[in-house]
């Protein structure tokens, strides 16, 4: 197989070549997470949004290990994938547009400084090491969004 070859696996893990457009290919799978989460997840009960971030995870891990593979380097930047999963996490039990921009900006922070643990997160191998520390920044993202909203939104 060349390394040029478009697997179905590249196809997920770049969340349909989204990750191939520069600049920004992260900052533009997080966007294409928050379009999807608005219109098909945001009216899910809470346990509904987890299951769905549970199952993009571990398909996201599978693509990712397979296109750092394929292509033969670590985090390929190609793969948005986990911006796709990481801002999921941040989105849960957002139900409206604006606090899902917010979710969205702390996330991108998150994920760009990447404090601790994500840094550490990242040396986890192949997909794992990809996937987790946007799940952590996903988390971060999460809490301050919910702390926002509790102290500043009426």
């Amino acid at each position: 197989m060349t390394r040029n070859h478009l697997s179905l696996a590249r196809i997920v893990a770049s969340c349909l070549g989204l990750g191939f457009l520069r600049p920004a290919p992260g900052t533009i799978g997080s966007a294409f997470g928050l379009a999807v989460f608005l219109l098909l997840l945001a009216p899910m009960p809470l346990w509904g949004q987890v299951a769905a971030t549970a199952v993009a995870t571990a398909v996201g891990i599978a693509a990712a290990t397979a296109s750092e593979r394929q292509l033969g380097r670590e985090d390929p930047s190609e793969v948005v994938i986990d911006e796709f999963a990481g801002v999921w996490i941040a989105l849960w039990t957002t139900t409206s547009w604006q606090v899902g921009l917010l979710a969205f900006a702390l996330f991108r922070l998150f994920d760009i400084t990447k404090p601790f643990p994500a840094r550490r997160a990242e040396a986890l191998p192949e997909g794992w090491g990809i996937m987790a520390d946007d799940l952590v920044a996903g988390l971060y993202a999460l809490i301050a969004t919910r702390l926002i909203v509790l102290w500043w939104v009426p």
